[in-house]
């Protein structure tokens, strides 16, 4: 039994941002910290009183040092515990003369699938470091086979990771393509198995800040089918997810996703995201698929160019659970999202698996104590990197509940790096 008061204190942070007061706030993910336009830092999530219940909304706190944090405001979405339509998995761009646009999946009277993942792109726009926020206007989005025949249903689609410059600065986010269940054959009841694909959206010209209105988004890959990874369990589908992309020193586009394999995938651009490289798992330094369950796998570009990935080192099956059994008797994720590992990659121009990684470094564990309304031991999972002031900090979820921030030292990322000697001396 674990003492509710301190139980934050688990995994170790070095920072907290947010401790549900218990009052419809109980879940708390998709953590996106990023430097705000006044020199501080945004923090801005998605909420809920429990993922799926129906109460989803954006929330923001702010803090001068990275330390102390602000009391969150509601910028989009539902009133707690309330029937308001939802504000989901927003995800921030700020332009170069410090407008911040919002994005998320807006929940509008008509759906296709579920009613947190699919809906319009929304758009709110701040001109003053997030302080006051616009109207939410919906933003057109390009259609393609896998969506609804009628074209008055939305998409299926989400977005979670911060969006990436590219070589020529244009904003890309990777998103993931839910197909609509009316095009299918076959459904399956675990949630793991839902047909989808990773794709792309690249802002053209957010930098003029125009109004959301006049945005022009090109949708990537141009072939407008996506990437797909086969279903281990349901061949008959594709299950590749929640794009992390990175810019590569060499210009490329480094994209890994979470399948239903047991193992991350993984592919790369060399043409700004139009075309990709059919995808293939993701090794570790000795050529083996690295082992991951069906959970986001970030990967992020460090300061020094450097990457870090963050996985769970597991292939979905660990102790009693197994994400791969056909009767769930509970959401076998819960349990599979934990302890979080990490791994430093460094770029290599000349191989066919452009960033290398270094061996798994335990970072995160909850020892597979739940809390919270859905009852999650997972820990790590939608996180975001800053590297603010000197200090390179991990910004995570603990159980989609307390929101906590880690510090990473040189000598920590040095320890794991694959080329080890190279780091130290550095």
């Amino acid at each position: 039994m674990s003492d509710q008061k301190n139980e934050w204190q688990r995994s170790e942070p070095d920072v907290v941002v947010y401790i549900p007061r218990g009052t419809g706030d109980e879940d708390n993910e998709h953590f996106l910290v990023f430097e705000a336009p006044d020199n501080g830092l945004l923090a801005l999530w998605t909420q809920s009183s429990c993922e799926g219940r129906g109460d989803n909304r954006l929330m923001l706190s702010r803090s001068a040092d990275g330390d102390g944090w602000s009391e969150p405001k509601r910028v989009a979405g539902a009133r707690p515990q309330s029937d308001d339509m939802q504000a989901s998995w927003g995800f921030p761009i700020v332009t170069k003369s410090g407008r911040i646009y919002v994005f998320f999946t807006r929940e509008t009277p008509v759906i296709d699938n579920n009613r947190q993942g699919s809906g319009a792109m929304g758009c709110i726009i701040s001109d003053d470091a997030g302080r006051n926020w616009s109207e939410p206007v919906d933003i057109p989005m390009a259609r393609n086979r896998f969506d609804h025949a009628d074209e008055t249903i939305p998409r299926n689609w989400i977005v979670w990771q911060l969006p990436i410059r590219d070589r020529h600065g244009r904003p890309i986010a990777g998103y993931t393509q839910c197909t609509s269940q009316s095009r299918l054959e076959h459904t399956y009841p675990n949630w793991v198995d839902q047909d989808s694909r990773s794709a792309f959206m690249r802002f053209e010209n957010i930098d003029d800040d125009p109004a959301p209105e006049d945005l022009a988004i090109t949708w990537l890959p141009e072939d407008c089918e996506g990437l797909e990874v086969v279903d281990t369990v349901h061949p008959d589908i594709s299950v590749a997810q929640e794009p992390a992309t990175v810019l590569t020193p060499g210009g490329g586009l480094f994209c890994i996703m979470r399948t239903m394999t047991g193992h991350i995938w993984y592919s790369v651009s060399d043409d700004d995201g139009e075309t990709w490289r059919e995808p293939e798992a993701l090794l570790d330094a000795q050529g083996a698929p690295i082992p991951h369950p069906m959970s986001p796998c970030p990967l992020f570009r460090l300061d020094d160019d450097r990457f870090l990935l963050l996985y769970h080192n597991n292939d979905g099956r660990k102790g009693d659970f197994d994400q791969f059994r056909e009767t769930w008797p509970t959401n076998q994720s819960n349990f599979l999202r934990n302890p979080t590992y990490i791994a430093v990659g460094r770029f290599d121009a000349v191989a066919h698996q452009s960033i290398r990684f270094g061996p798994p470094h335990q970072l995160l564990d909850t020892d597979g104590v739940t809390i919270g309304p859905k009852g999650t031991a997972e820990i790590g999972t939608y996180p975001s990197l800053t590297h603010w002031q000197g200090r390179r900090t991990l910004w995570y979820p603990d159980r989609k509940y307390y929101l906590l921030g880690k510090h990473l030292p040189d000598h920590l990322l040095n320890s794991i790096d694959p080329d080890r000697s190279r780091a130290i001396d550095a």
